[in-house]
């Protein structure tokens, strides 16, 4: 009678839908691993199909997909991917969305209304994923939407760190486009040695989306180098209105940095047309050609990304990129 040889060797495998390859594909390089080849394609009616070209069984799965627009799109394609690794064995599935969609509906401001942040991680879970991984969510309270771990990875170190290699931190002001981020702003200020913060005072109507109104700038900005913050950029409405504010209450210079750049309808002509000296965003979304300009600077979050999956993987540590420190 042969010998049978049993293995707890794992393995890693990296995959990804269609939405953002390129992400993947700088994810892979820092892992210094292969992508796992994948057949996806749409039938004439939008239905989409996708079949792995390898065995996943056993795997460690970790299945990566921006939710770019169509969001929609994006987000069946992944939740397909899930369900065929689920079906085909694969020991542990981790849901890499470094933009997760409807994180914005995170709650209810009306009655009648769905909260399709929580929607969107029981899809996931029902899909076969074990555990979610996130980059920058809208608010943290989304990762108690998981019925699972949820790795909440912050791009705040990779963003302070390029913004304070190229400003004097003495004339740095840190400002949030609203007080719901003050708190972040002071995270900021905490990693840039303690800078002063501002905030403008916006209202913003819930019937009405993409649409706030800025009111006035909470401290002292005169000659100071302002650096807007946010965690995404939409339609830019919002964030070019408090360009103009800053401006207005005499600061020398302002900079926008975000991690997500969605970047619809009119932002770029939006942001083209601001007085704003550079815009500061990461990869977590594709930025098509069309929809660069001269000044936008756009950091990569692959590293981060490779290294909380590595960390995951071998059941490391990935407490110090949940709390915002390198």
């Amino acid at each position: 009678m042969s010998e049978l040889r049993l293995t707890s060797e794992k393995r890693l495998r990296l995959f990804t839908g269609r939405g953002y390859p390129e992400l993947a594909e700088g994810v892979a390089e820092e892992l210094g691993i292969p992508i796992t080849p994948t057949s996806a394609y749409d039938f004439a009616n939008g239905e989409i199909f996708v079949r792995f070209e390898e065995s996943v069984r056993g795997s460690d799965a970790f299945v990566i997909q921006s939710h770019a627009a169509p969001v929609n799109k994006q987000i069946m394609e992944q939740l397909i991917m899930v369900d065929a690794l689920k079906r085909a064995s694969a020991k542990r599935i981790t849901v890499v969305a470094p933009f997760y969609g409807y994180a914005r509906q995170d709650k209810k401001h009306r009655g009648r209304e769905p909260i399709s942040a929580r929607l969107m991680a029981d899809l996931f879970k029902t899909a076969g994923a074990d555990r979610l991984m996130v980059v920058d969510l809208h608010t943290s309270q989304i990762q108690g939407f998981f019925d699972g771990p949820v790795d909440h990875l912050f791009a705040l170190p990779l963003l302070t760190n390029y913004v304070g290699s190229k400003i004097d931190r003495t004339k740095l002001t840190i400002v949030s486009p609203d007080s719901g981020r003050v708190r972040v702003a002071e995270r900021w200020s905490d990693l840039l040695g303690g800078c002063p913060i501002a905030f403008i005072h916006k209202m913003r109507d819930p019937r009405i989306p993409n649409e706030s109104v800025t009111g006035k700038v909470v401290g002292d900005v005169k000659g100071q180098t302002c650096v807007v913050i946010d965690d995404m950029i939409d339609t830019a409405g919002t964030i070019t209105k408090a360009v103009d504010a800053l401006y207005a209450e005499g600061a020398k210079d302002v900079i926008i940095a975000a991690t997500h750049a969605v970047f619809s309808g009119p932002a770029i002509e939006r942001l083209k047309a601001s007085r704003v000296s550079e815009v500061v965003v990461t990869n977590t979304l594709p930025i098509p050609e069309d929809a660069q300009f001269d000044n936008l600077t756009v950091l990569s979050i692959a590293p981060l990304i490779a290294r909380a999956i590595r960390e995951v993987f071998e059941d490391g540590s990935v407490t110090s990129l949940f709390d915002g420190h390198s």
